[in-house]
């Protein structure tokens, strides 16, 4: 979320939305493999768990410090920079690259599933409804942030907001490294 936010306040509504359709494809392909019962098997991988957690991390940290750096730029050379392409690409990888999502669908979604039930129709009917979700307070988000964007980067303003917004994806890798270890 803090991704998106400083995506908004950075290159605007537009490339935030970009990286909203990412983060929600990467959703949708966390629903799709808990469907097929591979997210199953990334759970109990110790060894492919760790991979995607630490690959997780790793990136996140990498964002927060391209905008940490990025902070002196002007807007008009970061949105110069990167396509909404690259830009959804980059919202895909954070969210597929986090373990909680993963851990979402194999700890929780399978509690909502019964005996009765056909797994695969309903894992894909709690996955969309989560895609859908989550979708959603990611868009009010982007638009929240796009709103704020003329006060928030007002002169000097801008290079704090940046920052602060960089501290917070940084301290969200951090949360995930501790959060998400076995």
């Amino acid at each position: 979320m803090a991704y998106l936010a400083a995506l908004s306040l950075t290159r605007g509504r537009r490339a935030a939305l970009a990286g909203v359709v990412g983060v929600a494809l990467g959703l949708l392909t966390h629903a799709v493999l808990s469907a097929l019962g591979i997210g199953v098997l990334v759970a109990d991988s110790p060894l492919i768990y760790e991979a995607l957690r630490w690959a997780g991390v790793a990136f996140m940290l990498f964002l927060a410090w391209e905008g940490w750096q990025g902070a002196q730029d002007s807007v008009a050379e970061e949105t110069a920079t990167s396509s909404a392409g690259q830009l959804l690409l980059r919202g895909f990888i954070t969210n597929v690259l986090n373990p909680k999502s993963i851990m979402f669908f194999v700890a929780v979604v399978p509690g909502f599933l019964t005996v009765q039930s056909n797994a695969t129709a309903r894992l894909a009917a709690l996955g969309a409804l989560y895609v859908g979700i989550a979708t959603a307070v990611h868009i009010a988000i982007v638009l929240l942030a796009a709103e704020l964007r003329p006060w928030l980067l007002e002169g000097r303003r801008s290079l704090w907001v940046r920052r602060a917004l960089s501290l917070l994806l940084a301290g969200a890798a951090a949360w995930l490294a501790f959060s998400t270890s076995r």
